[in-house]
């Protein structure tokens, strides 16, 4: 892999690199001899080896002197949130980088806008590639309720959330280059979402009978292991020959949430039931949210094939370590997860 300057001693620039995924980011840097700094908000402690530099990702032009100063070869950004953000990123650093590399998601294809019914119009084919698959028509990506839920979970989020015009921002500069990479749902320990916990937490209240939508059942989407997307995005910050490209990042099959279940209870030791049944015998919290019609299958081909990238941390292992995270760390404040056995035992005797 070609690296970026051709030199082994690469300075990098992580915005927002204390987070979920950032931290990983860092570490595998560090871990190869590169040089990094982390740029935060100084409330929570950069990884080991990292310098630093406080401020606010949000008013980014207050501290252009101090990260101009680095003269960083890349910039990853973790904590994009929006075409301004982009575009403020881009003037910060123009003519005092080499490249920025922009941290995107799978939620640009018009796939995730027909599963939340902002799209009109027939199904997306499977699977999303990077240069052939259609990006939503609507710059909203997710509802104003959803965004304001996600807001509480994300800090890092501003009203105007879209990927789609950061990519353009980003890509567009004809000074400074840019490389986008669409992520895609990222799970492991330290998840501000806890994916798994709805599954961890009735397994561990001893729950022998859980039940589960049977449309959602079917459903897939790209998952990705945190270490495993931190070094993806490695891979791209390190590769000259990823300027100007976008990439899938994911793992490389896609399993349904049925399959993801079942490994959790595996992980888990439960040797208990999920109970398909159709939405309309469901408490409201359990019935599909979306079109699940409508399944988001990213193409990984291009950072495997270009970049030579391979995820570091197995699916077993991945699950393993995420799941006993969860179950040592439930959520102590907002979730977007219910739980309401009561009516989930009704269910379950009105179908027998």
């Amino acid at each position: 892999m070609a690296t970026c300057g051709g030199s082994s001693d690469v300075r990098v620039l992580v915005i927002g690199g204390t987070g979920f995924i950032g931290p990983h980011v860092a570490h595998e840097l560090i871990r190869r001899s590169h040089d990094v700094t982390v740029f935060h908000r100084g409330r929570t402690a950069v990884p080991p080896g990292a310098r630093e530099i406080v401020g606010d990702r949000r008013r980014l032009t207050e501290s252009a002197a101090r990260l101009r100063a680095l003269a960083p070869d890349v910039i990853v950004d973790v904590v994009l949130s929006s075409g301004r953000q982009a575009r403020e990123l881009m003037n910060v650093f123009r003519g005092h980088a080499r490249r920025v590399v922009a941290v995107s998601s799978m939620d640009v294809y018009r796939a995730c806008g027909v599963t939340h019914g902002l799209e009109e119009g027939p199904l997306e084919p499977l699977p999303l590639t990077e240069e052939s698959s259609a990006l939503r028509t609507k710059l909203q990506t997710y509802p104003p309720a959803q965004l304001q839920m996600l807001q509480q979970i994300f800090g890092w989020l501003d009203e105007e959330y879209d990927k789609i015009p950061i990519e353009r921002e980003v890509l567009g500069d004809h000074e400074l280059p840019g490389t986008v990479v669409r992520l895609p749902m990222v799970y492991g320990p330290r998840d501000p979402l806890h994916r798994f916990h709805p599954i961890v937490k009735r397994i561990l209240d001893g729950r022998p009978v859980i039940p589960f939508s049977a449309e959602m059942a079917q459903w897939r989407a790209t998952k990705g292991y945190v270490e495993n997307v931190g070094a993806a995005l490695v891979a791209v910050a390190l590769a000259d020959r990823a300027s100007g490209r976008i990439y899938n990042a994911g793992e490389a099959d896609t399993l349904t949430e049925l399959e993801w279940a079942q490994h959790i209870a595996r992980a888990l030791n439960w040797d208990g039931e999920f109970k398909l049944m159709p939405d309309d015998r469901l408490p409201l919290h359990l019935r599909a949210p979306a079109n699940t019609a409508q399944h988001w299958i990213g193409d990984t081909t291009r950072i495997r094939n270009e970049l030579g990238f391979r995820e570091m941390v197995t699916r077993d292992e991945a699950i393993r370590r995420t799941v006993e995270w969860e179950a040592a760390n439930p959520p102590n404040g907002f979730t977007p997860h219910q739980f309401d056995y009561a009516s989930e035992d009704e269910a379950l005797r009105k179908v027998g």
